[in-house]
């Protein structure tokens, strides 16, 4: 597998240093990505790099995962238009666990000589003191050279603090440390990292009397322009207690297809064979959309897992499709509650709901936003229009213990679309 030539199909590749081309076909390479923790799980903005190095272990090199420790202390002020607030050094402590947890699931780790490796910048960061620092790194780059960076230079007129000014440096610093220590020649980034990514290459020129090299992606947007990685409740995440699996799942089955056409290059391993005929499938019937439902699968699964690709199905077929009470039983609260975000919830106390029949739950005063009376309910019963938990019911109905979803829910379903659930307290 060509590694230059695999990103360029799958639109990963932005820019890359003269001669890393020979580097990567005559031998084997070992580069890295950084990931500042400041937030407490990756986002799918991450996602991008991540694939970066999974497709460059998979072309036989040495992938490198480096977790900022040291730099999230400081915050980079690429693609800011503003100072970041600092976290604190308990919240980044937390953060770093939680980001090297998720960064071990992409990467082989027992592969032989191109095993992946994590590391943190902190480790050799915490006790190198500041004036040390600054004689044997900040004397190689100049003001002017630091200054001319966009990072920098976008920031002039707003203003930017001596501490993420320099940040270039602390990256830059990475670099040499892992190139001298790891025999590491090449970093990977997002095209906004290309500054700090060459001040590195810089201090390995003239710390280390050696040469390395960077290769970039593009920043992914959406095809009418704007930045990609979040839903309209905000951050799409990696950690499923932030970004459940189902939500995850909805997430990529409701892209556009232009950009679902995209995206399954950019953020699945598979062949462009698959994709080729995916995308040749998909042109024929676009309303069945194949290409979000196989993006959805693929990602989904990787991140999460294969079941949990499997339950988000599931789960969206008891809204939207033909999913049964078995399915709907075999849900854990997390889940279930996951799916009903968005519908009606109503709380009845379980004396009230385990001894009423039917027709009176429904149409009880505090539940008018299901039914406004007894008749409007016993009519859409008797046309077959509420189902209990799935199932269709009759108004003989009376809810027992078993009817309870994790013992104290119970949907209702007033037609084909309209969903209530019951909070049984």
């Amino acid at each position: 597998m060509d590694f230059i030539e695999e990103l360029k199909w799958r639109g990963l590749l932005f820019d890359k240093m003269p001669g890393i081309d020979e580097q990567l076909s005559s031998k084997m390479v070992t580069g890295y990505v950084g990931f500042d923790p400041t937030a407490p799980s990756l986002g799918i903005g991450n996602l991008v790099p991540i694939m970066l190095l999974v497709h460059f272990q998979k072309a036989g090199h040495k992938p490198i995962a480096l977790v900022g420790g040291s730099t999230g202390m400081i915050g980079d002020p690429s693609g800011k238009s503003a100072e970041r607030n600092l976290l604190s050094i308990e919240q980044l402590r937390i953060n770093e666990k939680k980001v090297k947890e998720q960064l071990q699931k992409f990467l082989n780790f027992d592969s032989g000589s191109n095993s992946a490796e994590l590391v943190n910048n902190y480790d050799w960061m915490k006790d190198y003191t500041f004036l040390d620092f600054l004689r044997d790194v900040g004397k190689h780059l100049t003001v002017n050279y630091m200054m001319a960076k966009d990072s920098v230079k976008s920031r002039l007129e707003t203003g930017i603090s001596f501490t993420e000014f320099s940040y270039q440096l602390l990256q830059g610093y990475d670099f040499y440390w892992l190139y001298k220590n790891m025999g590491c020649t090449l970093q990977l980034g997002g095209s906004d990292q290309w500054g700090n990514m060459t001040a590195g290459t810089e201090l390995v020129r003239r710390m280390g009397d050696g040469e390395a090299w960077c290769i970039t992606c593009p920043l992914v947007t959406k095809a009418d322009g704007t930045k990609f990685g979040k839903s309209e409740s905000g951050n799409v995440w990696l950690d499923r207690h932030m970004t459940s699996p189902y939500k995850f799942y909805q997430f990529w089955l409701n892209v556009t297809d232009i950009d679902a056409e995209n995206f399954i290059k950019i953020y699945t391993l598979l062949s462009k064979e698959e994709i080729d005929s995916l995308i040749a499938e998909h042109h024929k019937a676009p309303h069945l959309r194949v290409l979000q439902k196989a993006l959805a699968r693929e990602v989904t699964s990787m991140v999460h897992s294969v079941e949990d690709y499997e339950q988000a199905v599931a789960a969206s077929n008891l809204l939207f499709g033909n999913g049964t009470t078995e399915q709907l039983k075999q849900m854990d609260e997390e889940l279930l509650l996951s799916v009903m975000e968005g519908v009606m919830q109503v709380e009845v106390s379980k004396d009230v709901a385990l001894n009423a029949d039917i027709i009176e739950l429904l149409s009880l005063q505090t539940n008018n936003q299901i039914f406004s009376s007894k008749s409007e309910a016993r009519k859409m019963i008797q046309g077959g229009g509420v189902a209990i938990n799935k199932t269709k019911i009759d108004e003989q109905k009376t809810l027992v213990e078993s009817d309870l979803l994790n013992n104290q829910y119970i949907l209702v379903q007033k037609g084909k679309k309209n969903y209530i659930l019951l909070k049984i307290k």
